[in-house]
């Protein structure tokens, strides 16, 4: 396999300061359809989890009630950072504080999946535990520190 066999998949979460239906939370919850309408449409864009509403909101990685989640994969790191930092995505990123505790652990993990390849809540919860517990690696990574695919790690 070479490295256009591969997709980034990408799982953050984020704990709430408030339930989303709290007047707190409205304006996150307002940007919400164009964020999200934003990812798809962005060059590289391959997927995000959903449910029948149109967003990942109503799930709880972890079973924790308090914590919400965002889960893409995205054809190289380069097109998520352009989305995540370079788009308009960046202008609500910087406000999280006003919505979302400063997280204390790693919250959000990459990690390469075959093409083609739709990685589920508990792979996600899976990848950022192992970057939680041993660091970044080729197995899971973040941003900061970035791998290469590697065919043997992506397959597990």
């Amino acid at each position: 396999m070479t490295d256009a066999d591969f997709h980034l998949a990408q799982f953050n979460v984020a704990t709430m300061l408030y339930p989303l239906e709290h007047p707190g939370m409205a304006d996150f919850v307002a940007r919400l359809g164009a964020i999200n309408s934003l990812a798809d449409d962005s060059p590289g864009f391959v997927w995000r989890l959903q449910d029948g509403s149109g967003d990942s909101t109503a799930m709880r990685p972890f079973g924790n009630d308090d914590i919400i989640v965002n889960m893409s994969v995205w054809e190289s790191a380069d097109a998520l950072f352009q989305y995540a930092y370079k788009s308009h995505h960046a202008e609500v990123f910087r406000r999280r504080k006003e919505w979302f505790s400063v997280p204390t652990e790693p919250h959000l993990v990459l990690w390469w999946v075959p093409r083609g390849h739709i990685p589920g809540m508990t792979e996600g919860e899976e990848k950022l535990t192992h970057l939680r517990g041993n660091g970044p690696s080729e197995a899971a990574f973040t941003l900061k520190k970035r791998f290469a695919p590697a065919p043997a790690q992506s397959l597990k």
